[in-house]
Parts: structure tokens; sequence; C-alpha cells
């Protein structure tokens, strides 16, 4: 047994990850939480991304990896974010070559997106494995070619929760690895959580995206004057500043909205009660790590019916499901919860207990398993 887990180590002697965007976002922040894992585990990778600026850059300092860069970022016009992206396809693609002729390298493609590396390594018949990360079947059409296209590139499929996985038609190859969240940042969870909290401060991060519940968000912090809001959208703030007046959204002095933000932790120290208000119509989550970032915290939380998200809440112990459409009563669930200390610490200690089926070490094993 010795002999096999001592040979295990050079099953895989190279992951070459891919991934698009280096922001703050969730699918790299996961994907940052892995790549310390098997790094910790002495797997070598190399690491293709954009340029810095986001999470990823944290493995500047990781001596089992090497990064490799290029140009990419968002615009708010199509057509400019279309060349790109298909500008970056056409380098990672002519990029992968260069693992041609090395054996045992597994290309880990993190999200959709970076099809030119699956294509190339489709063809130089190395094993691929996608972590998926969206759910193509409730976006638009271009979504739903490149999940067709990894339905046929990849040797396996990651899915982020048991939601996601049963809208592939593939069935074979698939594995389901819910997020966690790293031990550092649990550890953190346990220190913010000692102190007491006024009870009266309602927190949501969101992408600057019409459907998550920015303008509705406004509009509770409106009714609910009592209380204080804070608004983290994960975008610049020439952006934000042009979405809210666009948008014609009001000054109110109990809510604060905040730009992009690389350490979150502050804002849950804040927070007493935490929103995820997806319009399930427009966009469904699927996963939702905020929300489990918020319960690690001990934060209770209100979230849509349906989704990943879903997944990490059990009504009325942990949280509360609630649709965007009934705006009103997640209102009146807001003061119920937090005019009322007795549910509001059963909610607290229930978060903590719910937010310990999301191992950081088992995902890591799991995530290295498919890598085998």
């Amino acid at each position: 047994m010795r002999y096999i887990a001592f040979l295990k180590l050079f099953v895989v002697m190279k992951i070459v990850c891919f991934h698009l965007f280096n922001d703050y976002s969730g699918s790299p922040k996961v994907l940052n939480m892995v790549l310390h894992g098997l790094s910790d585990k002495n797997y070598q990778i190399d690491l293709i991304t954009s340029q810095k600026g986001g999470v990823l850059d944290e493995q500047l300092k990781n001596n089992n990896i090497r990064i490799f860069r290029y140009h990419y970022k968002y615009s708010v016009s199509l057509v400019k974010t279309t060349f790109r992206y298909l500008f970056s396809q056409l380098y990672t693609f002519l990029f992968s070559f260069r693992y041609l002729f090395k054996k045992d390298v597994v290309f880990f493609v993190n999200t959709l997106l970076p099809l030119g590396p699956a294509l190339a390594g489709w063809l130089m018949r190395k094993k691929i494995i996608y972590y998926y990360h969206e759910n193509a079947f409730t976006k638009g059409y271009f979504y739903r070619i490149l999940a067709f296209m990894m339905q046929h590139l990849a040797d396996k499929i990651i899915c982020v929760s048991n939601f996601q996985s049963s809208f592939l038609h593939r069935k074979e190859g698939i594995l389901v690895v819910p997020n966690a969240l790293s031990v550092e940042f649990y550890q953190k969870c346990n220190e913010i959580s000692l102190h007491e909290k006024d009870y009266k401060t309602i927190l949501m991060l969101s992408s600057l995206k019409r459907y998550k519940g920015i303008l509705e968000f406004v509009q509770l912090a409106q009714c609910l004057s009592q209380y204080r809001f804070l608004l983290v959208i994960n975008d610049t703030k020439a952006n934000i500043d042009s979405f809210l007046a666009h948008y014609k959204v009001p000054y109110l002095s109990n809510l604060e909205i905040w730009d992009r933000q690389s350490e979150v932790l502050p804002f849950y120290d804040r927070s007493s009660l935490v929103l995820n208000l997806s319009d399930k119509y427009a966009f469904i989550e699927t996963f939702g790590l905020t929300i489990l970032e918020a319960i690690s915290a001990g934060i209770p939380v209100i979230v849509p019916t349906v989704g990943g998200v879903s997944e990490l809440v059990e009504d009325g112990v942990n949280g509360y499901k609630i649709d965007i459409q009934d705006l009103n009563k997640i209102k009146n669930m807001i003061v119920h919860i937090l005019s009322n200390p007795v549910l509001y610490h059963s909610l607290s200690q229930n978060a903590k207990m719910v937010s310990l089926k999301y191992d950081y070490f088992s995902m890591i094993n799991k995530i290295e398993s498919a890598l085998q």
C-alpha cells in the first residue's frame, strides 16, 4: 500500500490550468483554493489566465505554480469583449501545443469559457477535466454551445451542485463536488463571530447585473429605513456609478454601496443578515459562494427557492427561501428575523453547523481523485 501511495505522487506530473478572467468573482476564488490545495500535495501546475488584478495573483509566490498571462478584460462594448474573447481563445489554443510531447499532462479547464485550450487538448489526446461553475442551460445560446462542446471534449466534468449536474445530457464522468471555503477563512469567521452584533445590518454581495436584484435591494433599503444596508458590487466604481445613474437609483442615508473588494470578511463582520436576490426567471445560481461565506460566519440568509444556492439553506433552520418576486414577503421576513433574538440565535447557530458540511479537504481530495 505504501508503494502505491508513493507512486500516486507521480501519476500526474503536470496540471495545466486555464481560466479566462482573473478577478474576484466566485469561480476564480474557488479555483484559487483548489490550486492551493493541489500545490500543497506537491502537484506541479501551470496556470494560464489574464493579466494581474484578481484573486489568482495570490499564486505568484507559490513555488509549485508557474503563471502565464495574456491580455483580457470585460468591456461595456459587446464588440470589444467578443474580439478580446476570440483573441484569448486563439492565443491559448496555440499556447497549449507547447505540451504536445509532454506525457502525464492533464488540462484543467475552469468554467466553460476556455474553449480554445480544450479543443487543443482534445486534438493532442490529453486528459481534459472541466471545472463547471455555470449553468449554461439558463443562459443564452452561446453558453449552450460551450456546454455542448464541453460534454464532447471532457473526460470528466466537475459540477458544484446537484442542481447544476441535472441539466447535463451526459451522465457518465460527472462528479459533483460542492464548493468549500479555505481553512483560513473559517478561522477568521470564528474570530469575527465572537462579539455581539446589533442585528440591524443587511448585506448583499453581487455582480453588476440587473437580474442579481440590485434594484430590489435598494427598494428594501427604502422600505426598511430602520436598518442599515450594505451592497458590495464586484465591479469598478465607474461602472457602478454608470449603472446607478442609468436606473436613477436615489441616495439613501441607510445604504452603503461599495465597489470590488479583495477582502470581504469586514463586511460579514458588520452584518447580521445576508441576502441573495437573484431573479430565478432570468438567472439561477449554480452554487452561491457568498451564502456559504455568510453561514460559515454564523449569519442567517435569505435565498431564492431554486438553484444550487437553495441547496445551502434548510428553510427555517439556517435561513429562508423566498423568491425576489415576493419582495414584500422578504421585507416582512427581514423584520421578523431581526426583531426576534431567540429566532436569530437559533438561525445563527444552525448556519455554522450547516456550513461544516462543506469541507475544504474533502473538496480537494475529490478533485484530486478526478485528476488520477
